[in-house]
């Protein structure tokens, strides 16, 4: 039996390191995690924040996937929003889905992400 999801993982470039911590830890405010050591020789980098968990893996000949994403819950999403783009981030709002507030943007080697906060 499915009980939860323990992680989503990310594919990124080799050498891609440095800007993925710039941006999931200063621009999202997640937490780096250490990796184990038989895995941290892969490279890549871990990130977590409250119960999300994400994984970005080095793959070499990377290319983003266009629409594969996770979605993000997040609270105050106008805040958050806001802050993305004072650090540079394209924030494009969808009003698709109804009962949310959601945008998309993207991290600094064209992952997709979505961030959404359910409206009362």
């Amino acid at each position: 039996m499915l009980t939860a999801i323990d992680h989503v993982q990310l594919a990124a470039p080799p050498g891609s390191e440095a800007a993925l911590r710039s941006y999931y830890v200063d621009v999202l405010g997640m937490t780096e995690e250490a990796k184990p050591p038989a895995l941290a020789a892969r490279g890549g980098c871990w990130f977590t924040a409250g119960g999300v968990r994400l994984h970005l893996g080095i793959e070499s000949g990377f290319r983003p996937a266009r629409k594969a994403h996770p979605g993000l819950r997040v609270t105050g999403i106008q805040a958050f929003a806001e802050r993305l783009a004072s650090h540079g981030a394209d924030v494009t709002w969808d009003d698709g889905l109804p009962g949310h507030r959601r945008f998309y943007a993207h991290d600094p080697v064209g992952n997709r992400l979505e961030f959404l906060e359910p409206q009362a």
